[in-house]
């Protein structure tokens, strides 16, 4: 497998799109949690908002675990991404043919990808923590590690846009196709949770029933469900209408959809023509 590992970074290391991609996500979890530190510091805290949320700071070491998770999160598309044109360019260019004649095994072509996607969740979850941690110490507030579980939850998210983003790659095998099946996908989805979400609501309201947020129940919005803006006032202004979150649920979901990314991603290498 580190054999497999190391021609797998022969191939990226000097790729374009890979140095742009990482270096953008890189620099985005970054500035948008900049972005957010400074909005709170130095506008809502001198505004007609701070009477609502009091003493609420979202990067002190009780919040910015979550705080940090949750702004990177709107940033795994361009991981994703990656992964998309790095495993559509196997097929356009035939390289997974190659890899085969050359000895690999359709199990190691697919699986080394999946390796990689790991990896990739894995780095740009290393990078949440160290951010967080920044932002922390910069807050001045006593360390604690308090909602750390966040970092966890947010390298669920990674993985999980990451498989999804693979299984795309090789149900579609063509870069511009896949990517645009990819935004395609993700609009629809989040369209069908934004009804099921409203359909929560009024189950809720009207009926007395609460399921929770239906939206999260979907692959791309489960592990988005596990993500949230720390509790404020403002936000516990809207608890009262809004359903339950069930996160146990969500997280079982997440796992669950993983494996099934998994197994689909690897039948369909194994299974279909060169």
């Amino acid at each position: 497998m580190l054999k497999l590992l190391k021609i797998e970074w022969m191939k990226i290391k000097n790729y374009n799109a890979f140095i742009i991609l990482s270096s953008f996500f890189a620099l985005g979890v970054i500035t948008v949690n900049y972005i957010v530190f400074i909005v709170n510091k130095n506008m809502i805290s001198q505004t007609q908002a701070a009477n609502l949320m009091g003493k609420f700071s979202p990067y002190n070491f009780d919040k910015t675990w979550q705080t940090t998770s949750y702004a990177a999160g709107w940033l795994l598309l361009l991981p994703a991404l990656l992964l998309i044109i790095l495993l559509t360019n196997e097929f356009t260019y035939r390289t997974h043919r190659q890899n085969i004649i050359d000895g690999w095994s359709r199990e190691q072509f697919i699986h080394i990808k999946i390796v990689l996607a790991v990896l990739t969740a894995v780095f740009s979850t290393v990078l949440v923590f160290i951010t967080a941690l920044t932002f922390g110490l910069s807050s001045g507030s006593s360390f604690s590690t308090e909602g750390i579980s966040h970092i966890g939850y947010f390298f669920l998210k990674a993985l999980s846009y990451n498989m999804i983003a693979l299984l795309i790659g090789v149900l579609i095998r063509r870069t511009g196709f896949a990517i645009g099946v990819f935004f395609i996908y993700m609009g629809f989805e989040n369209f069908i949770s934004q009804l099921l979400d409203v359909w929560s609501i009024r189950l809720r309201s009207r009926q007395n029933i609460d399921l929770g947020s239906m939206g999260d129940y979907l692959p791309m919005n489960s592990a988005d469900g596990m993500l949230t803006f720390p509790d404020n006032p403002l936000k516990g202004l809207a608890k009262g209408v809004m359903p339950t979150d069930y996160y146990w649920v969500v997280l079982g979901l997440t796992v669950a959809y993983l494996i099934l990314f998994y197994w689909w991603s690897v039948n369909r290498v194994v299974k279909t023509d060169l």
